[in-house]
């Protein structure tokens, strides 16, 4: 008979594995290529954890639930993976979606290592259950406002969908491009057809329209409709939450897709563990990693090193967020409280503008850097 595991997530002495639950949009509408990246990661680091001994001698065992860009679904998964006694839940790419998650870890009493997501606001209060990986929204939008400005681009349009995440990132640009000279104006994508939005596009002089949209839609007919559009030909594209970065993006749009700068969060160049970690990638993906997969291994490698200095006590698993310290594929992680964050941050996650080379759309150029 097997003794199942503990609810509070206490040490375990039978030689039992410890069990990490992940949350990763696997199916549509979830962005799944970045699911697929951000499992590849989490996957590697599992396996190298468990090569090397494991936890104290025991597998470490990850616990995938499909969160399909559901805040629901993954409220409801964080439940279950609590009650199947995991010592800490990691993952999710989408904002709104981690941020229901982050929600029910705090309730619940789970520590939650957040991959992906950037929304400033993850939790409404602060919380010491909850940890960070990627930079917060405002950093990144931020850095990406100076950019525009650099690049003399003053006139921005944003094509927006409803959701907070889209909200949030309006406003960063707003609040940081207007002082400086800047202005902003947001573009409904329910209410214009793409023919529609580039008219208005025209008829407001914008310089720059950022497409703050899921992919593919609607964000690939705007990208043809402007493109081919000969009132626009001067006009740049962006594309900040980073829907360039996958080979999708390439694919369905070919040199269309070229040129439009987005955030991706790597260092100009890797160290010794990084390229390890990105060979290892690029053959479990079949393609070069993004980003996202980097943060995947990066998560498990910091929960790993947790549980062994720690133990698989939930609460003594989120007293150690401040005492982290350790080496990532993209630089040294420990986190702090940041002003205005509700989570544990790290605040020291390196940040490029890059976009695909129009002259070779798979390789990408470094554009800016903060």
């Amino acid at each position: 008979m097997n003794t199942p595991p503990s609810p509070s997530g206490a040490e375990h002495t039978d030689g039992s594995s410890v069990r990490l639950g992940a949350l990763v949009p696997l199916t549509r509408p979830g962005w799944v290529e970045a699911g697929r990246h951000l499992l590849a990661g989490l996957d590697l680091a599992v396996r190298e954890v468990n090569d090397a001994g494991g936890i104290d001698g025991r597998p470490l065992e990850l616990l995938v639930r499909d969160t399909a860009a559901d805040p629901e679904r993954a409220a409801a998964a964080v439940d279950e993976l609590a009650r199947l006694g995991v010592a800490a839940v990691a993952g999710e790419y989408h904002s709104v979606v981690a941020r229901a998650a982050a929600a029910r870890a705090d309730a619940l009493g789970v520590p939650f290592l957040c991959s992906s997501a950037v929304l400033d606001a993850l939790t409404e209060e602060p919380t010491q259950w909850v940890a960070r990986l990627a930079p917060a929204q405002s950093q990144g939008w931020r850095i990406y406002a100076d950019f525009l400005l650099g690049a003399g681009r003053r006139r921005i349009a944003v094509a927006t969908q409803p959701s907070v995440y889209w909200a949030s990132g309006t406003r960063v640009l707003r609040d940081y491009l207007t002082p400086r000279g800047g202005s902003v104006v947001e573009l409904d994508t329910n209410a214009l057809t793409p023919e529609a939005l580039c008219d208005a596009l025209v008829d407001h002089g914008v310089t720059a329209l950022l497409l703050l949209v899921g992919q593919p839609e609607p964000a690939v007919p705007i990208v043809k409709a402007v493109r081919g559009d000969r009132r626009l030909t001067e006009i740049l594209i962006g594309a900040p939450a980073g829907q360039p970065e996958f080979a999708e993006w390439a694919e369905t749009l070919g040199a269309d897709g070229a040129g439009i700068p987005f955030l991706r969060y790597l260092p100009e160049l890797l160290g010794p563990l990084g390229e390890r970690v990105g060979k290892e990638l690029r053959e479990r993906l079949g393609e070069a990693p993004s980003f996202v997969a980097f943060e995947g291994w990066d998560t498990v490698a910091v929960l790993a090193e947790v549980l062994r200095s720690h133990g698989t006590d939930r609460a003594a698993i989120a007293g150690s967020w401040p005492r982290v310290a350790v080496e990532g594929t993209r630089g040294p992680i420990q986190f702090s409280r940041t002003p205005g964050i509700s989570v544990w941050q790290w605040a020291w996650t390196p940040i490029q503008v890059v976009d695909r080379d129009p002259a070779d759309p798979d390789h990408f150029r470094i554009l800016h850097a903060g």
